[in-house]
C-alpha cells in the first residue's frame, strides 16, 4: 500500500517529518523523495522503514547526502514491502523506471567492473563499469578494474584488435580505392605491431572478425588461443636464454590467465543462483521466486494451498532446463544480476531456503 499526503511546500520539513512519525510503520520497504512538481529525485529502501526515513531529519546540510536530498524534497511517499529482499528487488526497478537524479549508477561497488565489445565494422574491446547500450556485449562482473584493464590491453595487443574511440572512421583494404590519398594508422600501435589497424585500411574485415571471434571465444571461456601463443613464446626465448624477454611474455600469461579464471568464476557464481527462493515476510507476507542464473523470473505468493502450489509449479516448470551459460550478459539484466550476486554472497544463510527447480517440482516447497 502506498502512503502518500498532499505535496508539501519545499522545506517544510517539520510537517514531513510530524507525518512519517505518525504514519510510517518498521517494517521492510521503499521509498521514494519527489520534487515540488512531483518528479522522483530519490529512491531508498530500508530493513526499517520508520527509522531510516527519520534518520534523513538529523541528518547535517550540507556535509550529508540525506540532507541535500530532503532539501531538495517537497514530499515523500513510500510502499511497504514483504521483506529486506523484496526491497531491494523493489528499489532496483523503480530507479530504472524513474532514473532519480540523487541515485548515482544504481548504488553499485566500483571494485566491479566489465569487458566490453561493442559492434559495428571493427569492434573494440574495453573495460566499464556502467552498462551501456544494447549494442554493447558484456561480460562480467570482474572484480579489480585496474587488474581488468591490464589483461584486456594484453589481449588486445595479441590480438591486433583497436583501443582508439569508438567514433573512429573504419577503413578496410576493400575500400582503399575510395581515398585518393594514402591513409595511415592514427596510432603507433600499428606500426609497432600490435594492431591491426583497421582505421587504415591495411587490413580486410574478414582478418580482423576472425581476431575478434578469436577473443569472444577467450571470453566465453571455449579457447585459450592467445595463451598458446604466449607459451610457445615463453618456450623460445627460455631455449634462447632470454631470460628478460621470457620475464615479459610471463607477465603477458599471468594477466591473460587471470582473465580467463576471473571470467570463468564469473560464470560459474551466475550459473549457481538457479533455484526457487522462498522469501520469509516479515508480516507472514513469504514469497517464492524463480530465479534462473541470477535473475527473478518469476515471483508469487509463498504457495500453501494444493491450487497456490499448482499454479507456482507452472511458473517453475516454465523456466526448468538448461541455458546456455558462455554468452555476454543482457545489458537489461546487469544491475539485477549484480544485486542477486551481492544479496546471496552478503545472506548465505539464505541459501538454505532455496531448491533447484527439478527438485521442487518433484519434492514441493522447502519451508521459509
Amino acid at each position: 500500500m502506498e502512503l502518500s499526503g498532499l505535496a508539501l511546500p519545499l522545506a517544510d520539513s517539520t510537517r514531513l517529518k510530524r507525518r512519517v512519525h505518525a504514519l510510517a510503520e518498521d517494517r521492510p520497504g521503499v521509498y521514494r523523495m519527489l520534487d515540488p512538481s512531483g518528479a522522483v529525485i530519490y529512491v531508498g529502501k530500508a530493513k526499517r522503514l520508520r527509522a531510516r526515513l527519520l534518520s534523513y531529519f538529523r541528518a547535517r546540510y550540507p556535509d550529508q547526502k540525506a540532507a541535500r536530498i530532503l532539501d531538495a524534497a517537497a514530499d515523500v511517499t513510500w510502499d511497504y514491502t514483504p521483506s529486506e529482499f523484496a526491497a531491494h528487488l523493489t528499489e532496483l526497478r523503480l530507479i530504472t523506471r524513474y532514473r532519480p537524479v540523487f541515485n548515482v549508477q544504481m548504488n553499485r561497488p566500483r571494485r566491479l567492473a566489465f569487458v566490453k565489445l561493442s559492434r559495428g565494422p571493427a569492434p573494440k574491446l574495453y573495460a566499464g563499469a556502467a552498462p551501456s547500450g544494447d549494442d554493447i556485449l558484456h561480460y562480467g562482473p570482474y572484480p579489480a578494474p585496474g587488474r581488468l584493464r591490464e589483461a584486456l590491453r594484453v589481449l588486445n595487443d595479441l590480438l591486433g584488435l583497436r583501443d582508439c574511440a569508438l567514433t573512429m572512421p573504419i577503413v578496410y583494404a576493400a575500400q582503399r580505392d575510395f581515398f585518393t590519398e594514402t591513409r595511415h594508422a592514427a596510432c603507433i600501435r600499428h606500426p609497432l605491431g600490435t594492431c591491426l589497424g583497421p582505421c587504415a585500411g591495411p587490413v580486410d574485415e574478414e582478418r580482423y572478425g576472425a581476431a575478434v571471434e578469436t577473443a569472444i571465444a577467450f571470453l566465453e571461456g571455449r579457447a585459450i588461443a592467445p595463451l598458446d601463443r604466449i607459451i610457445g613464446e615463453m618456450q623460445q626465448a627460455s631455449a634462447a636464454s632470454a631470460f628478460e624477454r621470457a620475464t615479459r611474455w610471463r607477465d603477458r600469461f599471468d594477466a591473460l590467465e587471470w582473465l580467463f579464471a576471473a571470467g570463468n568464476r564469473a560464470r560459474a557464481a551466475i550459473d549457481a543462483l538457479s533455484f526457487v527462493y522462498l522469501d520469509a515476510g516479515s508480516h507472514g507476507d513469504d514469497r517464492a521466486y524463480v530465479i534462473k542464473r541470477a535473475t527473478v523470473r518469476a515471483s508469487a505468493p509463498a504457495p500453501r494451498t494444493p491450487i497456490e502450489r499448482e499454479a507456482f509449479r507452472a511458473l517453475v516448470t516454465e523456466h526448468v532446463g538448461p541455458e546456455t551459460s558462455t554468452g555476454p550478459i543482457p545489458p537489461a539484466a546487469i544491475e539485477e544480476t549484480l544485486l542477486l550476486l551481492s544479496w546471496f554472497r552478503r545472506h548465505p544463510a539464505a541459501l538454505r531456503h532455496t531448491l533447484p527447480m527439478e527438485r521442487w517440482l518433484a519434492d514441493g516447497p522447502v519451508p521459509c
